[in-house]
């Protein structure tokens, strides 16, 4: 069994520096919110960007990850 990383509020510089120490992430959460916390099972490694391991999620969710399309 694997276990799945989560990276929670990365936004710049600290990305790489948390790659570097856990590895590359199987999600990125833009923040700590209700859904995000949903998605995280017994076992799993959650690394913040910011704030303490036992933060209260947000309430509101936030906005997904919108990747744009390159144009050819």
């Amino acid at each position: 069994m694997i276990r799945i990383v989560h990276f929670v509020g990365f936004r710049g510089h600290e990305y790489w520096s948390a790659v570097k120490t856990f590895g590359q992430p199987h999600y990125i959460h833009r923040g700590w919110d209700l859904r995000a916390q949903r998605e995280i099972a017994d076992g799993d490694l959650v690394v913040f960007a910011f704030g303490p391991s036992d933060q209260e999620p947000r309430v509101k969710s936030y906005d997904d990850i919108r990747e744009q399309a390159k144009e050819k």
